[in-house]
């Protein structure tokens, strides 16, 4: 009976990963960015000249109420490394390409102290702070300076090492 349930429980996994993986918000560009583009296709120059004018300033208009919100790739990358650690929705807001999924980070402790698991809470330079969710001691203690890379692991976890140290398992907090 109990491999029976098992079994089934697999396969319903096994068919949710699949349905969750073809959810995709990625479409068409905005209407005003659409509408710009189609000016190219113009062939006479005046007309095209005041599509562009007509389209071009219903844009800025949209960017300036930001009602439209442009980002450059350097943008999404830093916004994508500062929420590295979050557990947040898909929104295809910064893409979903999986080569652009940050899978490890590299950073410099501020400051540390502890959690009230004892395990370390760790707070890099760049404002970002991760508490250690396992009970595994580090042979040296962590110092202000030190050098830190936290990688993606297994099931939604995180490993951070501190130096050549084996990693401890981490999740950030804020």
């Amino acid at each position: 009976m109990r491999g029976w349930v098992l079994g089934l429980g697999a396969m319903l996994l096994a068919a949710a990963i699949p349905a969750a993986a073809k959810t995709k918000t990625d479409g068409p560009p905005p209407a005003q960015i659409t509408k710009l583009l189609e000016c190219r296709a113009i062939a006479a120059t005046a007309e095209r000249l005041a599509c562009f004018d007509r389209e071009s300033a219903i844009v800025g208009d949209a960017v300036a109420k930001q009602d439209l919100v442009v980002f450059d790739r350097e943008s999404v990358r830093k916004t994508r490394r500062s929420l590295f650690g979050f557990s947040i929705p898909n929104l295809g807001v910064f893409g979903d390409k999986d080569q652009d999924a940050i899978k490890q980070i590299d950073g410099v402790i501020a400051a540390f102290g502890h959690n009230a698991d004892g395990g370390y809470i760790f707070v890099l330079q760049d404002g970002g702070r991760w508490s250690q969710i396992d009970d595994r001691p580090l042979a040296l203690e962590p110092r202000s300076g030190d050098k830190v890379t936290i990688k993606r692991a297994a099931l939604g976890s995180f490993m951070l090492s501190v130096g050549r140290q084996p990693g401890l398992r981490v999740k950030r907090i804020n």
